[in-house]
């Protein structure tokens, strides 16, 4: 957005003389949160039925409750941890904002105390829901695995049902959850009359943060937790012991199921709760900025700023609605595709939201005088949503082993553990070139549809709606992202089902329907992976745009009095320079953190499960068990969950410290007289640049990992010999080649589980963090 119209935006947002502030129209709201309420409500009566179905026999409940221990023990934890550091991080932001901050002119509440509240208040009500929607997701997926073990043996599409409306109530929830939440907070607040309506969202703003942090150590520490105990069973079951992958003799085999929870249901939950929460709130943030501008101009809005405002929670309200007759319309027949249902769910899903998405476009986005704006808007809609479509399709063609990387990884398996490595590792770097090319056409085409919704008159006197058009476009994109997240959801619960099946001993044609889901839940948990990567970058884009907007208005009556130049990112400036620089570096340093965390628990699991393994005999470097021996599952699962609580700590520090420390210490010590902004534009280049790293970092990684474990399945399906060949004398000994993929994949959990998904809340984060301390950087 060019100086100028922020300039006037700020002339407005600070009361001028034409500007008069709206009264709430509280027929939006009533909308937002019934339907909020509304979906909790449904995903509380598919908890009910899932709930209902049958548990099976008690040894498989015994696993079950295995499971379940395992994963509320660690759960129960972690966020007894994340409180405690949100309470003291509460604390602080409270202080400065009330204490240590001078009041300004544009401050929404001119009370220091009351504004300190605002902002603390909001943050750790993000935080608390964000905890709240994680534990919820993971309540049912450990309840739900058991489920479809059982319906498994009797219905496919009992199985599936089950798997998908399990996720679903994690999806509902935390969709529902996050909007209810700004609801709420954007309610109380008007109620109140402490702030006129269109500056509230830059109270609330520190819900984004809350939830952007709860998310950051729930993904860390359940990554580095599922990733652990999935490289130290794999490495001492697979390759050592040449046991399957869920063999009730592998000592670590529990952990490992408990990671999947921990790690994809509530790190992921949180994860996508703060995405919709942030992104929410930035987006009403440009919608109101532009709605005050194109109305001085002579453009009203038909519904006014609060109108526009109120854009982006409706629209996803609709899409809850949407996601839930998606949902509810999954089924197959015993020989079918389950992918094929799912994608046929999703397509319900997408489509109506779309119809829902156009209506409201064209219901709160209309504006006088300009007849072409709504369309403008909801094609940037559509944009968003076939960009997530386009990295769906990426992702699968990166990771799937029916295409070329994966093949190609799996060939290079032939000549050993190096040139495994090596080749996925080139796979990882390349498939970073389609995805960013996605997203700079994504970016541009919204950007530009937007600015020209309006006449060319109107852009002439500084009405541009580019930046809204791709906020419009982050809001298409997360339409559909209850489904998403219900699809995520089911990968665990397939999983953990396919383990239950496994351990028990159940006959292999039950076993070969759980691999099928478990299949297709290792795809779609792959395709979110590419989603998440994706809403991440736009997301990032609209919350970089809200956070300059945000420094513009804070620091006008500066830019006013003392005639300084309006700060822009230029890269030019040292001290700009050495921030974007500190950014990257950021990403680099994080990902190395999350990584060893993984290695240092994994040997500590490995180490373990030798001990258990140290006196049974051996023959042709196989393990033989003997029938007395009991493995000891509580051992790891508790080794695991100390190693990981402990590990996630310094990464998660690091990320939120980062911005704070180059935005204060610029501030004090490098503020220049004649660039009084330098610390704001400092901040703002450790974004940008943090974030376009963190977008390719991701990208690597997560598609690099997906790859690599995909490349051993196809092995362990039967290619290049499968796991087992025939010696000289006719004897089955392990085959290299499966025990290089397995090496690969080993490197690869780390890159896919912890440290990836992990960027993609890092990404957010540092956007959110800097929104809401802004103001102490000016």
């Amino acid at each position: 957005m060019e100086p100028e119209t922020i300039v006037e935006i700020a002339e407005v947002a600070a009361h001028g003389a034409d500007f008069v502030s709206e009264p709430m129209n509280w027929t939006y709201m009533v909308i937002v949160l019934v339907c909020s309420i509304l979906g909790l409500a449904i995903a509380l009566m598919l908890k009910s039925w899932v709930m209902k179905q049958d548990t099976g026999p008690e040894n498989m409940r015994k696993i079950s409750d295995y499971i379940k221990e395992g994963a509320e023990a660690f759960l129960k934890r972690q966020n007894t941890t994340i409180i405690w550091l949100a309470a003291v991080l509460t604390a602080v932001l409270f202080v400065m904002y009330a204490y240590v901050r001078s009041p300004r002119e544009f401050d929404p509440v001119q009370d220091p105390i009351a504004l300190g509240l605002a902002i603390a208040g909001s943050f750790i009500f993000g935080a608390l829901c964000s905890v709240f929607a994680g534990y919820i997701g993971m309540y049912v997926s450990i309840r739900a695995n058991i489920r479809v073990a059982t319906a498994v043996q009797t219905s496919l599409n009992k199985a599936l049902q089950i798997a998908l409306r399990g996720g679903a109530v994690s999806g509902i929830f935390v969709v529902a959850v996050s909007l209810l939440g700004v609801g709420l907070l954007f309610s109380l607040i008007e109620l109140a009359g402490i702030s006129d309506s269109e500056h509230i969202p830059f109270l609330i703003v520190g819900y984004g943060f809350g939830a952007s942090f709860v998310a950051l150590f729930a993904q860390l520490g359940g990554g580095i937790y599922t990733k652990a105990a999935d490289v130290g069973a794999d490495l001492v079951g697979k390759v050592e012991a040449g046991i399957p992958e869920d063999d009730p003799r592998n000592p670590a085999v529990i952990a490992d199921l408990v990671g999947d929870n921990v790690g994809d249901c509530a790190g992921r939950g949180a994860d996508l709760f703060e995405s919709t929460a942030a992104e929410n709130i930035g987006a009403m943030i440009l919608g109101a900025g532009l709605a005050m501008n194109a109305s001085q101009a002579g453009y009203p809005f038909v519904y006014g700023t609060i109108g526009v405002m109120m854009f982006p929670l409706i629209a996803r309200a609709f899409g809850i609605l949407a996601a839930i007759v998606g949902i509810i319309s999954v089924s197959t027949t015993e020989d079918g595709d389950p992918m094929v249902a799912l994608n046929k769910g999703y397509a319900w899903a997408v489509v109506l939201a779309m119809i829902a998405f156009g209506g409201t476009t064209w219901w709160l986005l209309s504006v006088e005088g300009a007849p072409q704006a709504w369309w403008h808007f909801f094609i940037c809609g559509i944009i968003g949503v076939l960009t997530s479509v386009a990295f769906v399709g990426i992702t699968q063609y990166y990771t799937e082993h029916k295409y070329r990387p994966v093949k190609e990884i799996a060939e290079a398996s032939t000549t050993g553990p190096a040139t495994n490595i090596i080749s996925g590792v080139a796979v990882g770097f390349e498939c970073t070139a389609v995805p960013t090319i996605v997203m700079g056409i994504a970016i541009l085409a919204s950007y530009y549809i937007g600015r020209f919704a309006f006449p060319a008159e109107a852009l002439e006197n500084g009405v541009n709606g580019g930046l809204f058009g791709t906020g419009v476009a982050t809001m298409g994109m997360l339409a559909t992202a209850a489904y998403i997240l219900a699809m995520d959801t089911f990968g665990p619960i397939a999983d953990n089902a396919g383990g239950i099946v496994e351990m028990s001993g159940q006959p292999e044609d039950v076993r070969k329907k759980t691999d099928r889901l478990d299949a297709v839940g290792n795809t779609t948990k792959a395709l979110t992976k590419g989603y998440a990567i994706g809403s991440a970058a736009l997301a990032a884009f609209l919350l970089f745009s809200a956070f300059m907007d945000e420094v513009g208005l804070y620091a006008k009556e500066q830019i006013i009095r003392d005639n300084i130049p309006w700060p822009v990112v230029d890269l030019s400036k040292p001290e700009v320079f050495v921030a974007g620089l500190l950014g990257a570096m950021l990403v680099f340093l994080f990902s190395a953190l999350a990584i060893r965390a993984v290695g240092t628990t994994a040997k500590a699991v490995i180490e373990e499960v030798r001990r258990q393994f140290k006196d049974l005999p051996r023959v042709n470097d196989i393990i033989q068990f003997t029938d007395d021996f009991k493995p000891d599952y509580g051992t790891c699962v508790d080794l695991v969950t100390r190693n990981a609580l402990k590990a996630m700590i310094a990464p998660g520090l690091l990320a939120v410290l980062m911005p704070v420390a180059v935005g204060v210490i610029f501030k004090i010590f490098i503020g220049l007289r004649n660039d009084p902004l330098i610390a704001a534009e400092s901040v703002a280049a450790l974004l940008m640049v943090g974030t376009i790293t963190g977008i390719l970092m991701a990208t690597f990684l997560n598609n690099s990992g997906g790859a690599w474990d995909n490349a051993k399945k196809f092995i362990e399906d039967g290619a290049y010999g499968g796991k087992y060949i025939k010696d000289a004398n006719g004897n089955d000994i392990k085959n290299p080649t499966h025990g290089a993929a397995v090496v690969g994949d080993t490197v690869g959990d780390p890159f896919k589980d912890t440290a990836g998904p992990s960027i993609h809340v890092l990404i957010k984060l540092l956007a959110t963090v800097t929104l809401v301390l802004a103001p102490l950087f000016i």
